[in-house]
């Protein structure tokens, strides 16, 4: 104890009295202060992406087919949807996992997609004009009649200003580029005998219009639609970030679907006042300028440029009103609506707020903000398992999303469907398609054949045909048979039926999420429940939220990779220089280290006063860096870090990372600096042993 006393004295003694020990000390400081700051965020990065993927759709586990030939991947992979197989009965599963203790929930899911359209204004124009006149043919009223030639001349006026861009394109490009097909409709669409005939054949002429006239408006898009077929109600209880904000959850037991917020944004609302929300989120989130952001000024230059989404909303009297507004908000006498639009939407930091502001309190009551609305009915066609097409018409209920990750095109991404609904485009056979089955077979005479028996059954052993015969014109009435299935699936009604828990849970699952009641325990649950799996015969495979989320979830590992390549390449490139810099102030100690020798010290002495001082040089400035990292850390966590934009909003679990200093972060940082300090210091320590006392007393200074 003595000669470590001594030796601490001589340390601490040696500590600031060489440059040499500042440059070394220099390099630890901001080494240290490197790996408790970049420790500390990616910890609290990790900690808030993980809230953001358990608390959004994956819960703590995810279960799913051992036969599946790809990983599941919950948020997508490159090429579409990781291929599962399913499992056939969720309830067997259900039943499984919750006789582990530590297992709080477990909620039925499966992941696919479709590309849908978001119809362009001609066609839900026309779709409101169709159901009016199916209105009107069962009981006609004189405000239905009233409708029907307002929707009619808001048609017409579309008309006249798709003639007006005809002849505007006509005279930029070659009239060789302009379909003389869509001249016509046009000219056909235009002339008053169309209109004056139009009552005659309403449903002839509304598909002349949807056939030839629709096309030519291009301001609809094709839209993917990522959806998980899931228990409704046991999701939104499992999930506590989940909210509903526009409409109403699905009844239980019921068919319906809930689109996210940021996809019904982002994808349904009219193009100019979703761009207006954006640069008003950038100015306040981010506090951007528009003068100093080219992104904000290109989606001011298409919302001067591209105002006929607005244009073919508004009829005759709304465009008159129009009009009448913009005139007293910009001071103006013009009395065209497509000039006073682009003046209107020409906007800058000076006027965007109040510009902002009359948008939605002159212009917007006139328009739908939203082409789809909530309540409507949304027709889903997706490819099923075995390859053929299958359509769903499912009624929008509302829009949802978790909070704290309102903005986050992540979680986002995923609109919520009933399980049935989601069965049906999956290619199951629900209970009601097989009764649909049965009545068609039982009405069209369908015989079921083993394949050994086709053949004489279509051909015969005696030359007749039963088949053919049976199939031949005249005996099937296909009006009736078509009649009587509409009726029936009238009486069905199967967006009104209320569906059991039981029917809910009995069929096929692609996945499900496991939430737990002590996520500590996660890695023994997860051991746990295989083994329960392989003991019950049941292919099941069951990973963690990181591995369920794929890229995603190892987003943050990378990234603590990158910082720990960094830091290594940091104190590899420390340990060569503090290793040089203390071979030069060994050599400079020459004298000192051989009077020690003379007077008795031993080789040992020597080697560890080398030691001691270089470890204690460590510790100093690294507690020194750990306590500026500290500080650093403290500061980030009062203000948080904003999240720039939509990726790190998932990252961030919210739109600011408030990230915290843990134990782990110093103590790792402490390990590194002294393995650092004590490896560089050994070949001088080394030297300074081999130093001979005669030698080093008759050296020069």
């Amino acid at each position: 104890m003595g000669q470590l006393k001594l030796l601490l004295q001589v340390a601490l003694r040696n500590l600031f009295v060489s440059r040499i020990n500042l440059l070394i000390g220099g390099i630890i400081f901001f080494g240290t202060v490197l790996v408790v700051v970049g420790g500390a965020f990616l910890d609290s990065m990790d900690e808030a992406m993980s809230r953001s993927i358990i608390g959004s759709v994956a819960g703590h586990l995810q279960v799913y087919s051992d036969h599946s030939k790809d990983e599941l991947s919950l948020f997508g992979q490159m090429g579409g949807e990781p291929d599962l197989s399913a499992m056939d009965d969720f309830s067997r599963i259900k039943e499984l996992v919750q006789q582990h203790p530590n297992v709080k929930t477990v909620v039925p899911m499966g992941t696919s997609g479709a590309l849908i359209t978001s119809g362009n204004t001609v066609d839900l124009t026309l779709a409101r004009l169709r159901d009016l006149y199916k209105k009107a043919a069962q009981d006609e009223t004189p405000g239905l009649r009233e409708q029907i030639h307002s929707l009619q001349a808001h048609v017409r006026h579309i008309i006249s200003l798709l003639e007006e861009d005809l002849k505007r394109r006509s005279e930029i490009v070659d009239d060789k580029a302009t379909d003389p097909a869509d001249v016509e409709a046009l000219a056909r669409a235009r002339a008053p005998a169309f209109w004056a005939d139009f009552d005659k054949d309403p449903f002839g002429s509304l598909e002349f219009l949807e056939n030839r006239i629709a096309p030519q408006v291009t301001d609809g898009d094709m839209v993917y639609l990522r959806y998980a077929g899931t228990d409704l109600v046991n999701f939104q209880k499992t999930f506590d970030r989940m909210r509903v904000v526009d409409g109403t959850p699905v009844p239980e037991g019921r068919r319906g679907m809930l689109l996210s917020k940021f996809f019904y944004e982002e994808n349904f609302k009219l193009k100019t006042a979703r761009r207006l929300d954006r640069i008003k989120e950038a100015r306040e989130t981010n506090h951007t300028a528009i003068a100093m952001d080219p992104q904000l000024q290109r989606w001011v230059k298409e919302n001067q440029t591209q105002t006929r989404e607005i244009l073919f909303q508004l009829d005759d009297l709304k465009t008159k009103q129009a009009v009448e507004r913009l005139q007293r908000a910009l001071g103006s006498q013009e009395t065209d609506l497509g000039k006073l639009l682009p003046v209107f939407l020409t906007m800058d930091d000076a006027n965007f707020d109040t510009r902002y502001q009359q948008f939605y309190s002159e212009l917007a009551p006139l328009l739908d903000l939203y082409r789809l609305r909530i309540g409507d009915d949304l027709t889903i066609t997706a490819f099923t398992r075995t390859g053929y097409v299958q359509s769903v018409n499912v009624k929008i209920y509302g829009t949802y999303q978790f909070d704290g990750l309102e903005k986050s095109a992540l979680a986002g991404a995923l609109n919520l469907m009933d399980l049935m609904s989601f069965r049906e485009l999956y290619g199951y056979l629900t209970a009601e398609k097989k009764a649909e089955l049965a009545g068609l077979q039982k009405a069209s005479g369908v015989q079921q054949l083993k394949r050994e028996d086709a053949e004489s059954a279509l051909f015969g052993e005696d030359g007749s045909a039963s088949l053919v015969a049976e199939a031949t014109p005249g005996l099937i009435d296909e009006d009736k048979q078509l009649d009587g299935l509409a009726q029936k699936l009238r009486r069905e009604e199967l967006a009104s039926r209320v569906y059991t828990q039981q029917e809910i849970e009995s069929g096929v699952v692609l996945s499900a999420a496991v939430m737990l009641k002590d996520p500590e325990k996660l890695e023994q649950t997860l051991a746990e429940l295989r083994k329960s799996a392989e003991d019950s015969k049941m292919p099941l495979r069951v990973i963690s939220w990181q591995k369920a989320s794929g890229m995603i979830g190892q987003f943050v590992l990378m990234a603590k990779l990158v910082l720990y390549v960094a830091v290594l390449i940091i104190f590899v490139v420390a340990l060569v220089i503090i290793n040089n810099a203390m071979m030069m102030a060994t050599l400079q100690r020459v004298r000192e280290v051989g009077t020690l020798r003379a007077i008795g010290a031993q080789r040992s002495f020597v080697l560890s006063m080398v030691l001691v001082e270089t470890v204690v040089l460590g510790l100093v400035f690294g507690a020194l860096g750990a306590s500026a990292g500290g500080v650093i850390m403290h500061m980030l966590g009062r203000a948080g870090i904003p999240a720039g934009n939509e990726a790190l909003y998932f990252f961030f679990s919210g739109p600011r990372l408030f990230p915290s200093l843990h134990l782990s972060n110093l103590v790792a940082a402490f390990v590194i600096v002294l393995v650092v300090s004590a490896l560089s210091t050994f070949y001088p320590a080394y030297l300074a042993t081999r130093v001979s006392p005669l030698r080093a007393m008759q050296t020069d200074e």
